[in-house]
């Protein structure tokens, strides 16, 4: 019998392809309506592999199911939605779309920074909803980016990727981090500093950090008050290291001047949430590494992954270092 996958959304079936030449292969049959948990359930009992999207919760129930379950590939560089410890005692292998996204997510990213400091949401639905009735010297006036100070919160190789950006703009560039990047000081001419001495000090936050126990709730109300009030912060890390609520309240205090959003603590955000009635946030639906080409990348990459898993080799991209597969599997 042949190796079962399943996919747990719909995807273009040329590039499904060489799945469906090796195993048999069944398919979620929306884009955009997540699979439901007894549905993964009932396809997680009979699968060898999954091939899954951040918004997917492979928890244990999922990966106890999955008796003959050999390898969850999921289409993002964050896993935070899978149970590792799990995986790694059942002989799982866990695997991400790392480096093909870096590019794609730090060209939102900065785009995401531009279009809030310069209030370019806002000001094209200013022109399509007709209140463009006269030139003024202020209209819709924002911010500069050019020789201002970026603060970036979490420098891995897409904050490492943004900082490049922003030598473009002739920036000051700070970095805050679990650790010193002394090549990236050196190339990039970034400069390290405590995460206090970041946030007081930068005109633009942005947040790249992956969630863990400790970013968590990292950006507080205390937190946004450090900030300066022309400050303009930035999300395109998750939804969860950010107080949304601290956040909305500094917003609407003035404590900070601004907000480009492309993750949120619940996803998708209730069209009725408070921070999208803000005019001065610039919200989007999680796009950071949207591009076709990149999205195609990130899809191969883990049908790539899969074949290696149920060929007996060991995957690209592995996230549980210390997996084993397990014999009788």
């Amino acid at each position: 019998m042949k190796p079962y996958v399943y996919v747990t959304r719909k995807l273009p079936d040329a590039l499904v392809k060489p799945l469906r030449e090796k195993y048999t292969v069944n398919m979620w049959k929306h884009d955009d309506i997540p699979v439901p948990k007894d549905v993964l359930m009932e396809e997680a009992a009979k699968a060898d592999a999954l091939f899954t999207v951040l918004a997917d919760s492979i928890d244990d129930s999922v990966l106890t199911a999955g008796k003959n379950l050999k390898v969850v590939a999921n289409l993002a560089v964050g896993f935070n939605n899978i149970d590792l410890k799990t995986a790694n005692e059942k002989g799982i292998a866990i695997c991400n779309t790392p480096d093909v996204l870096t590019d794609t997510t730090a060209d939102l990213t900065f785009g995401l920074l531009m279009a809030a400091a310069r209030r370019m949401v806002e000001a094209a639905e200013f022109v399509k909803e007709g209140k463009w009735q006269s030139w003024s010297p202020f209209l819709l006036a924002g911010h500069d980016i050019h020789h201002k100070t970026l603060g970036i919160v979490g420098m891995g190789r897409i904050g490492e990727t943004v900082a490049k950006r922003a030598t473009g703009f002739d920036m000051n560039i700070l970095y805050y981090n679990r650790t010193r990047k002394p090549e990236a000081e050196k190339q990039l001419g970034v400069h390290y500093t405590s995460f206090d001495e970041l946030v007081e000090k930068s005109d633009f936050i942005v947040c790249l950090t992956p969630l863990t126990p400790e970013t968590e709730n990292m950006f507080t109300r205390e937190v946004f008050q450090k900030m300066k009030p022309s400050a303009i912060f930035i999300n395109a890390a998750r939804g969860a290291v950010v107080d949304e609520q601290a956040l909305q309240e500094a917003l609407e205090a003035g404590e900070i001047a601004g907000a480009g959003l492309d993750v949120f603590q619940r996803e998708p955000i209730a069209a009725d949430h408070p921070l999208l009635k803000l005019p001065n946030v610039v919200a989007l639906p999680h796009i950071g590494s949207s591009s076709t080409e990149t999205r195609t990348s990130m899809v191969n990459l883990c049908v790539e992954n899969i074949i290696s898993v149920l060929e007996g080799k060991e995957p690209k991209t592995l996230v549980n270092k210390d997996w084993r597969p397990l014999i009788n599997k």
